[in-house]
């Protein structure tokens, strides 16, 4: 039976049919094609370092690493353990502050003139050069950690967070000033979800620099013992020539920075699918 009814026009079964096709293999390829470029990085890798029979304590082979990983893995593990609870400590605490800052900044103008400055002198100074002083000043390593953490990524959620509450649609906001609204219906039911976008952009972005702060702070902490996360287990190996674990260890990091990235990618996805133009697929 032909495809074209009486009329001459596509049923729209068969019209629909090839955009669903295309999607789905795009979406697969989306997978494999990653797969594929890792399957072969790590090939070359093994390769290379057997036809040059690289030693061990310069570059491992892969399937030194992974035996490693098994082997170190409660050592790793709790090294890792350690590492994402400051991440996600400095992270929530990231996110209220920032969230609530921002409101703050953006209802009123002398705080944000009187706050914004330093904000901005907080996020530039490199991490690094303060860390000591927080050190010396915080009750405890674990805590002069998440404080490090926290403020690297603070400043992303609330730079974000209020240049999606002044975004709002001005129209908009006089109409809700036409019918009466009060200032927190305006919040509630139009800014901030104007904003919503915005603020998971910085999720985004505070995610992955939470993991990196904790990792820094923990280098210029130089904390060691039982209770010390990733970084330490770093350069414990590195001067012990352990290369295998080092690796492991790096893959580990690399692995949960990918693995909150994608998350905090998946949160905004299906926040944003519904209604908002950059998660709505264009249909021509």
């Amino acid at each position: 039976m032909s495809q074209l009814d009486q009329s001459g026009a596509v049923p729209a079964a068969a019209e629909n049919a090839a955009p669903a096709v295309s999607l789905s293999g795009e979406r697969v390829l989306r997978v494999i094609v990653p797969l594929v470029m890792l399957a072969a990085l790590v090939g070359l890798w093994a390769w290379y370092v057997q036809a040059y029979n690289i030693p061990k304590y310069i570059l491992p082979s892969p399937a030194l690493v992974a035996q490693s990983l098994v082997n170190d893995w409660p050592i790793l593990g709790a090294a890792l353990l350690v590492t994402l609870k400051i991440t996600f400590a400095a992270l929530a605490i990231a996110l209220v502050g920032g969230v609530v800052l921002a409101v703050l900044l953006v209802q009123s103008k002398w705080i944000e003139l009187a706050i914004s400055p330093y904000m901005v002198i907080l996020q530039v100074t490199p991490i690094v050069a303060i860390a000591p002083l927080i050190l010396i000043y915080a009750p405890s390593t674990q805590v002069a950690l998440l404080v490090c953490a926290w403020i690297v990524a603070f400043f992303p959620v609330l730079s974000n967070t209020t240049q999606g509450l002044k975004s709002t649609d001005h129209n908009l906001l006089n109409l809700f000033e036409l019918y009466g609204a009060s200032p927190l219906q305006t919040l509630f039911l139009l800014k901030l979800p104007a904003a919503l976008p915005y603020f998971l952009a910085g999720l985004r972005i505070a995610g992955g620099l939470a993991l990196i702060a904790a990792v820094v702070a923990e280098f210029a902490a130089g904390s060691a013992g039982a209770g010390s996360g990733l970084a330490f287990r770093l350069l414990e190996s590195q001067y012990r020539l352990n290369i295998p674990r080092l690796f492991a260890a790096l893959l580990l990091l690399c692995a949960t920075g990918v693995a909150i990235y994608g998350a905090t990618s998946l949160i905004s996805h299906l926040m944003l699918r519904r209604w908002h133009e950059s998660a709505i697929r264009r249909e021509n």
